[in-house]
């Protein structure tokens, strides 16, 4: 192998070495956003249903059993209480 050729071939692929993309660490998942301040009642979760009544709520908060319709819209400001068939509360989000 003559020395011209194996320098120019060295040449050419650190060349191509060097076009390769940089790594990028992806970045960290954001928080879903709290506007509703659900993260304010995640203490309810496993409580009885039943301490709702004694409680306030922002307006427009529901309070979604197992077999309730509710709309589909979406409102993040709007909190969610949601309970099982065993009376107790599942979750609490904005939605």
């Amino acid at each position: 192998m003559n020395p011209r050729t194996l320098i120019l071939g060295l040449s050419a692929a650190a060349l191509l070495a060097a076009c390769e993309p940089m790594p990028v660490e992806p970045l960290p998942e954001a928080a879903p956003p709290d506007d509703c301040r659900a993260s304010a009642y995640q203490g309810l979760v496993g409580q009885p249903v039943s301490v709702l009544a004694a409680m306030t709520f922002p307006i427009g908060t529901r309070q979604i059993g197992p077999n309730d319709a509710v709309t589909s819209d979406f409102r993040p400001e709007r909190l969610n209480i949601e309970y099982g068939s065993t009376g107790r509360i599942e979750k609490v989000s904005c939605y």
